[in-house]
């Protein structure tokens, strides 16, 4: 075998190894979307970003969603036990019951259902060895002839390192996850804001969680394209 095809070999090899565990196949052949970005107003920046969205999300996997930040049976919250409930074959439990245990909050209960929901596509950092994976993408029609695309991470962007830490002296969020809104033209430029220092909140025009104040947070990805020639976001 030829040092050229040697050398191929292992570097495909190497690059599937910094793929996360479960990328689908697909991410090889098809996407919905793709962007490139810079980071910017975080501890990183500036770096390469870039966004393979591989399919939008269900309205089943967005109902799921939903459910679990409303705190609704079946959302992914196991709801309270009776007290003094007994294990089959055995005594009843023993130290607090389930119903002396504070309820989930809404962001505790969408974290844990983001991990049991499908990946639909990855945000990838130069700076960084792995991706993370995106739960939900939505994409809907926004102010001033702008696309809104709407993205959620299975976790916290930086939740590993100090890359993603919002610059200036704001409190970064305490969230499991990452909400991102990209706001794009037709051509598929723009920019993205996250929820690193602010906060989140149901929206009807996207019926998912979304940033509460847009325009009152930093850019956080700058100079947004599609990476997908003639491709743009309608």
């Amino acid at each position: 075998m030829s040092g050229l095809r040697i050398m191929g070999l292992c570097g495909l090899t190497f690059a599937a190894a910094l793929l996360p565990a479960g990328t689908p196949a697909a991410m090889q052949s098809g996407r919905v979307a793709n962007f490139s970005a810079t980071s910017a107003n975080v501890a990183g920046a500036p770096d390469s970003i870039r966004i393979d969205i591989l399919r939008w999300s269900t309205e089943e996997e967005c109902e799921r969603l939903m459910s679990a930040w409303s705190l609704k049976r079946g959302g992914g919250n196991a709801g309270p036990m009776n007290p003094g409930a007994r294990r089959p074959g055995g005594p009843a439990a023993s130290g607090p019951r389930p119903l002396d245990t504070a309820p989930p909050s809404p962001e505790a209960a969408l974290a844990a259902a983001l991990k049991e929901t499908s990946t639909v596509g990855y945000l990838w950092a130069a700076s960084e060895v792995a991706g993370y994976a995106l739960r939900f993408a939505r994409k809907v029609p926004g102010p001033n002839g702008l696309d809104r695309i709407i993205l959620i991470t299975h976790r916290r962007l930086g939740a590993m390192n100090e890359l993603w830490k919002p610059a200036g002296e704001g409190a970064p969020a305490k969230y499991d996850f990452s909400v991102i809104e990209l706001r794009v033209n037709a051509n598929g430029e723009g920019e993205g804001r996250a929820s690193l220092s602010g906060k989140v909140a149901p929206d009807s025009a996207v019926e998912m969680i979304a940033l509460e104040n847009y325009d009152a947070l930093p850019v956080v990805l700058s100079g947004v394209k599609s990476r997908i020639a003639g491709l743009g976001t309608r």
